[in-house]
């Protein structure tokens, strides 16, 4: 997507790095405020959100829908470092926030992905007034924290990334308060370490395609925004643009960066959903609906594919061959090498150039990683790379204490945000890695029948 931006001198970047590269330590020693909010703009969310939304504005306003917040790594017990009290209390203020005319004159005039105006005058307006963050209930049981969001579709599905963002944050601050001022500055600065060693990999590599994917299972707001300005100042240079823009939205719109990010497994969810209580051919084709849908609706631009939500075999085995002529596709839970390869094999039996294609891997991707993808789709298709939360939140054996200490309090968790209904009708999810489905096991078994999607090898998630 191309966000149209100006790319201020090197000197100006490195100014602006200097500026907010912000005394972490001290910050995090200091807290006593009553509440400092962890989300302070609706604009603080990944923006293929706000995409999603008037999507779903647009052809489901009367779709009610629940979604619950799970942690996958199980033995972090969560209820055990974060208030039920304390994590309302952030929730609530999220409800408080509304857009700012600056922000709203931004989403308005500014190009996204070459297209002017790609957020309806209707849409926005309503985003002005009328729009709303639906009710939830917090919950605690053996140890982990619940919260499910129930409502219209519009109301809860900016929910994910806001509740994601706060629980993720909520933890890190429960683990720096373990600290004294002397272990904080020895933290971060392992941190920065490890960070620029990342850089170092990267900045070498001719023709680099790198966006930040890092918000919902950030370290914290602020240190996310240190990471995309470090990108944005290393890896882009008078000679090069390596990096390409990050999914933060408001990241983007304070410094002028590309808004990155389209679409996600939550639409061919519910639309599957809806779809269920008819026939087996209309749950099975109702992968492509959604992508119909969406075309229509934002007029054959940001056609990025995301094939996994029931198995990305099984999708390319019966698109319709409209689905070919889109701009890419999306790897989430699969092995990216094996999957870019399947895509450059179903694009050539489709009389397609894959090297006119985009391949965006985006699945707990590190930098030696990216590296190796590069290196290996180099030439044959236009691989870029979402770096996430092993980007925004790496503070891996940088725990001053030593590495067990950092394994119980700062490691990355994997935690998801799930539509769990539509309509009242369970949503299903089988991904690639059937240790990410979702959904009840008779809903799963059916749907594995109707999709013809079978059991894969079961991958371990880091987050």
């Amino acid at each position: 997507m191309q966000f149209a931006a100006r790319n201020p001198p090197q000197a100006a970047r490195i100014d602006t790095l200097v500026r907010v590269n912000v005394n972490f330590a001290e910050r995090a020693h200091n807290h006593n405020w009553k509440l400092d909010p962890i989300v302070r703009s609706l604009l603080d969310t990944d923006f293929y959100k706000l995409l999603m939304l008037q999507f779903i504005w647009k052809n489901f306003p009367k779709t009610q829908v629940t979604s619950e917040i799970h942690n996958r790594t199980a033995h972090i017990r969560l209820a055990d470092r974060i208030s039920a009290a304390a994590l309302r209390d952030q929730l609530e203020h999220v409800r408080t926030l509304r857009l700012r005319r600056s922000e709203l004159v931004w989403l308005a005039g500014n190009t996204f992905y070459g297209v002017k105006q790609i957020f309806h005058p209707d849409f926005l307006a309503w985003l002005d007034r009328d729009f709303r963050l639906s009710d939830y209930e917090i919950t605690e049981h053996d140890g982990q924290l619940s919260i499910c969001f129930s409502g219209l579709w519009t109301e809860v599905t900016m929910w994910e990334v806001y509740s994601l963002a706060i629980v993720s944050e909520m933890k890190t601050r429960a683990a720096l308060a373990t600290l004294n001022e002397l272990e904080l500055d020895v933290l971060y600065a392992r941190a920065k370490t490890r960070l620029w060693d990342k850089i170092e990999q990267l900045r070498s590599i001719e023709g680099l395609r790198l966006s930040d994917f890092g918000t919902r299972r950030r370290h914290s707001f602020l240190w996310q925004e240190y990471c995309v300005q470090a990108l944005a100042t290393t890896l882009n240079t008078n000679k090069a643009e390596r990096f390409s823009g990050t999914s933060n939205t408001a990241l983007a719109y304070k410094h002028d960066l590309e808004a990155i990010g389209t679409n996600a497994h939550e639409l061919p969810m519910a639309m599957a959903a809806l779809a269920s209580q008819g026939s087996d051919d209309e749950l099975r084709n109702s992968q492509y609906r959604v992508l119909e849908l969406w075309r229509q609706s934002y007029n054959n631009e940001l056609l990025i594919m995301l094939p996994d939500t029931f198995g990305t075999s099984q999708f390319l085995a019966h698109a319709p061959s409209w689905t070919a002529k889109w701009t890419g596709e999306r790897i989430d839970s699969k092995d990216p090498f094996v999957a870019g390869d399947e895509y450059i094999t179903w694009l050539e039996s489709r009389n397609e150039d894959p090297r006119t294609k985009r391949l965006i891997a985006s699945d707990g991707l590190d930098a030696s990683t990216i590296v190796d993808l590069h290196a290996y789709f180099h030439h044959r298709i236009r691989f870029s790379a979402g770096w996430g939360t092993l980007l925004t939140n790496d503070f891996r054996d940088c725990h001053p204490r030593g590495p067990k200490a950092g394994q119980a309090t700062f490691d990355p968790i994997s935690l998801v945000c799930k539509l769990t209904s539509a309509d009242g009708i369970p949503t299903v999810k089988l991904s690639d890695n059937p240790s990410k489905a979702t959904g009840p096991a008779q809903a799963i078994a059916r749907y594995r029948r109707v999709f013809n999607s079978p059991v894969l090898e079961e991958m371990p998630v880091l987050v």
